[in-house]
């Protein structure tokens, strides 16, 4: 359950701003301070490792890495066996990437690149006055470790659906929000305090018909549903389909569709922005004030006036009065969605679908207002600061390149118009002071890819900024001791380092040129254990993953599954982690690191992870977050194999 606050969804990585299958699977050693026996110095940690969990690619550059007390590295050396227990790759430790915090003193990279036979092997390290410490980690191709991952991701699509066809066998998900299906439209309320406060004692009706929203994904932890980030999920999910089908993947890009198609009313030409409140007072309860399941809403007996009504009851909010304009950073993904839609449908000889769908595109993108204010003009969400917008160019780009692309499939003549559209704001958003890295608030880097698939004049500025992007994580990770290119000390840090691993996809396939292939590996491998709190922030991923997400599904559900392929934000700004959420109906939940070590223990450089229920800025999972994940696992195993350096 997210809070309303300046900053929460930040834009990526700004350049300007750099300045800065088991992680510990049969470990010998634990990181706890030692006590002073006959192995090991009193005060001293024993050194951890942290790997890859899910495994490296074939021809991957495999990078490992160790921290403990500076003294202890030194003369530190790692040996690597293969399942029969032959040595096959030993030496000394890479160069000191510097400290992490206090504890640890000390980060050493291992190059495991040599290894490079499909298999499973242990990794052990040696340092003087503490016992080996051992590890394993799995080499296979990156399509059969990558695969299984996408897999699990579409799995979190499913057990956040909405309405009556939900997946009874995921979660034991029950019928949920069946009110939806006729919904009370109402104006944007007002709020202060950067979004906190709901200023209005009610809401206002906005004098539309009753409309049926039910359906839809639930966008967090909570059960809130937004146009705009359901359509970025919705695009991605269509972008991993171009390569081989999946019907699965297709049967959750159909269900994000068909919600989207409710939330625009072409009769009235209205835009639905969000079903249900986050932020309420006492006079207008919210999503937010509530712990419970999903289908216990549809229970509530609350009348028109009673403060919980709006729980039961959930209102609608416009984006646009009816045919007037519309903002465009939700217009453009709302476009760009139903595009890509018609391009599926093209690309399947269902022209019916593909026309009607690409009217539609083409009906909310000459509709958005391109020349908007700041402030409301751009919000994706009410409060808006639950997903601020600093920039709109980069979203009427995916717009008009999708439908250019989609365009060009049906042999629509309004291709070529479209295409000098997508190119104009294409460099309006290059030209800003709003750039940012890929993420829900961010599209670029989707558009660009497309822009230059068309062959587009503008190729090589549309590179460049790719470039752009890239070289702001690269200029990150060369200050973060295990290469992180994102920022732990704000939200976002596992989403944006996805988004980066897909921005490398994307340009090498426009480009030809391989060069942030370490890169992007690199970050891979730290969103799947390979960070300082030896862990992965993919719930289902190796062995150390979160396992008490602020999801109160996954918290109240009385199976013992658990939310596979959620991905959560990560770690955060120890300062921001002061305020956890607690109810009463919520189950207490927090788990420890690998071997029992509270994941405490390995915070460091200000940035903190807490593995709770109520950490909402660290472990909420979200329909964006997984989204981007699932991307970057489908681009990264359709690239061409590596080649060892």
């Amino acid at each position: 359950m997210r809070r309303a606050g300046a900053g929460i969804r930040s834009r990526g990585i700004a350049l300007s701003a750099v300045l800065a299958v088991s992680v510990l699977a049969g470990c010998t050693a634990t990181p706890l301070p030692d006590t002073g026996d006959a192995n090991s110095r009193t005060g001293d940690v024993a050194p951890v490792i942290r790997v890859d969990q899910v495994g490296y690619g074939l021809g991957e550059t495999k990078r490992a890495f160790v921290m403990g007390a500076a003294d202890d590295l030194d003369d530190a050396r790692f040996e690597v066996r293969d399942d029969d227990g032959a040595v096959v790759e030993s030496g000394e430790l890479g160069a000191d990437a510097g400290p992490w915090s206090d504890t640890f003193e000390a980060v050493r990279e291992i190059d495991l690149s040599s290894v490079d036979a499909a298999g499973r092997y242990s990794l052990e390290v040696s340092s003087a006055g503490h016992d080996a410490v051992t590890t394993a980690f799995t080499v296979a191709s990156t399509a059969d470790l990558l695969h299984p991952l996408a897999d699990l991701n579409l799995q979190f699509f499913q057990a956040q659906r909405d309405g009556a066809d939900v997946i009874p066998a995921v979660l034991d998900r029950k019928p949920s929000h069946l009110l939806d299906r006729e919904a009370t439209v109402y104006l944007a309320p007002n709020y202060a305090d950067g979004g906190e406060t709901l200023v209005d004692d009610r809401l206002t009706p906005a004098g539309l018909d009753p409309v049926d929203v039910s359906g839809g994904w639930f966008d967090a932890g909570d059960f809130l549903k937004f146009t705009g980030t359901s359509a970025y999920a919705t695009s991605q999910l269509l972008l991993a389909l171009r390569g081989e089908g999946d019907p699965a993947l297709d049967a959750e890009a159909d269900f994000g569709m068909d919600w989207l198609d409710r939330m625009w009313d072409e009769r009235t030409r209205t835009l639905f922005l969000q079903v249900g409140i986050g932020n309420g007072n006492d006079s207008v309860r919210s999503d937010h004030d509530v712990w419970r399941l999903p289908e216990d809403d549809d229970l509530s007996d609350a009348k028109p006036g009673d403060p919980d009504h709006t729980i039961a009851h959930r209102p609608v909010f416009v984006a646009n009065a009816p045919g007037e304009a519309l903002p465009p950073s939700v217009a453009g993904r709302v476009s760009a969605a139903f595009a890509l839609d018609a391009q599926r449908a093209a690309a399947r000889g269902d022209v019916a679908r593909a026309e009607a769908r690409l009217r539609t595109a083409s009906a909310i993108y000459a509709q958005t207002d391109t020349s908007p204010a700041e402030g409301p003009a751009l919000a994706t969400a009410i409060p808006a600061e639950f997903y601020p917008e600093s920039s709109w160019q980069d979203d009427l780009e995916f717009a008009a390149v999708e439908l250019a692309t989609a365009a060009t499939a049906l042999g629509d003549p309004r291709a070529a118009a479209w295409q000098e559209d997508a190119a104009e704001w294409a460099a309006r958003y290059i030209e800003s002071d709003a750039t940012g890295t890929l993420g829900v608030a961010d599209v670029s880097a989707l558009a660009h890819a497309d822009l230059i698939a068309l062959d587009d004049p503008t190729t090589p500025a549309l590179l460049g900024d790719l470039r752009r992007q890239l070289d702001a994580g690269v200029a990150h990770a060369a200050s973060d001791p295990f290469g992180a290119g994102a920022s732990t000390l704000d939200f976002d840090a596992v989403p944006f380092t996805f988004g980066l691993i897909t921005t490398a996809a994307l340009y090498e396939t426009a480009s030809g040129d391989a060069s942030y292939r370490d890169f992007a590996t690199t970050q891979r491998g730290w969103v799947l254990g390979a960070n300082a709190w030896g862990t992965t922030f993919m719930i289902g991923a190796g062995t150390t993953y979160p396992r008490c997400p602020e999801h109160q599904v996954a918290n109240l559900t009385e199976t013992d599954e658990e939310l596979l392929g959620a991905v959560v934000n990560g770690p955060n700004a120890a300062d921001k982690l002061d305020d956890l959420n607690r109810f009463e109906t919520m189950r207490p939940c927090e788990a420890d690191g690998a071997d029992g070590v509270p994941f405490t223990v390995f915070d460091g450089q200000g940035s903190r992870y807490l593995d709770d229920v109520g950490a909402w800025q660290t472990v909420e999972p979200s329909l964006d977050f997984t989204s981007t994940a699932l991307l970057a696992f489908a681009l990264t195993a359709a690239l061409p194999a590596s080649t060892t350096p």
